[in-house]
């Protein structure tokens, strides 16, 4: 191969040395233009407002989410937290009301048994617990908390709310049966107190459902027995001590002998809602030997 044909073929080469120098020549020009002037600056600041800045408020904004939810979760913690406080409380205080409610319920019941004590101041008695009634919505036959062992003998005569409420039917050493004047077997000999004239209260069930009992043989030749007059027991009644009010006449009218009259009455006492009695312990038989 001839000498030109080599010459061409192996072209010009730079030595490393040489292009060493170039580049740290073109360096050191280009940090001296760089901290010199503020020929790259305005590109530069371009590429960051299009490209980092967007980023940065992105980022920014996710931030400040972030930190309001957490805000917003530690807000709901403490909202919920006071809730099931508040919630504690409630039911505390609602416990306390019933109690209070039941305090005064009871209060008021024993006010009662109080006035009707002085009301019959002339016979002695005892307070009673009811424990335990019979099936239905009235009271009919219950059960008291006192026996034998307090004194209790049957026929005593029982009180509430104003008015008589039955007799004592059996004993036992801490308990006591008492069936009620509005039982179905009951017979009370009354009186109406205005004109004295004797008649029977009957227990009836079936009308304690407009909360009234009967009454009949009532002789009122005078016609001077009206609604609203009161009747009590009667003197002549074997079981019952004396002027015990039972209820007040609601209904009267006129038997098919002409010669006396029925009706119905309703019981002073509130045959629905029992819970505390007073036996009276003097009984009728020895009432009437003294």
């Amino acid at each position: 191969m001839s000498p030109v044909v080599r010459k061409q073929r192996e072209g010009f080469t730079l030595p490393g040395k040489y292009l060493l120098l170039i580049l740290t020549l073109v360096c050191i020009a280009l940090m001296l233009v760089t901290f010199g002037t503020d020929v790259f600056n305005s590109p530069v600041n371009t590429v960051v407002g299009y490209l980092v800045v967007p980023f940065e408020d992105g980022i920014s904004r996710f931030g400040g989410l972030l930190s309001t939810r957490a805000n917003e979760l530690t807000e709901i913690r403490t909202l919920l937290d006071e809730n099931e406080s508040l919630r504690d409380e409630i039911a505390k205080l609602t416990e306390e009301n019933t109690v209070l409610q039941q305090d005064k319920y009871e209060l008021n019941k024993l006010r009662e048994l109080v006035e009707l004590d002085e009301q019959y101041g002339e016979y002695k008695k005892t307070g009673a617990r009811i424990i335990a009634s019979d099936t239905g919505n009235w009271y009919s036959v219950f059960t008291i908390d006192k026996g034998t062992n307090d004194g209790i003998m049957p026929d005593m005569n029982v009180i509430a709310g104003g008015g008589l409420v039955g007799k004592v039917s059996s004993v036992g050493p801490n308990w006591s049966k008492v069936t009620s004047i509005i039982s179905d077997n009951s017979n009370v000999s009354a009186m109406m107190i205005t004109t004295e004239d004797n008649l029977i209260v009957s227990g009836n069930l079936e009308l304690m459902k407009r909360g009234n009992i009967s009454f009949s043989q009532l002789i009122d030749s005078a016609g001077n027995v009206g609604i609203g007059d009161k009747i009590v027991t009667s003197n002549i009644s074997d079981k019952f001590l004396p002027n015990i009010l039972i209820g007040y006449v609601t209904k009267i009218e006129t038997d098919a002998n002409n010669l006396t009259k029925s009706g119905e009455l309703t019981p002073a006492v509130d045959f629905e809602h029992l819970s505390e009695v007073l036996v009276i312990t003097d009984l009728k038989q020895n009432v009437v030997d003294e």
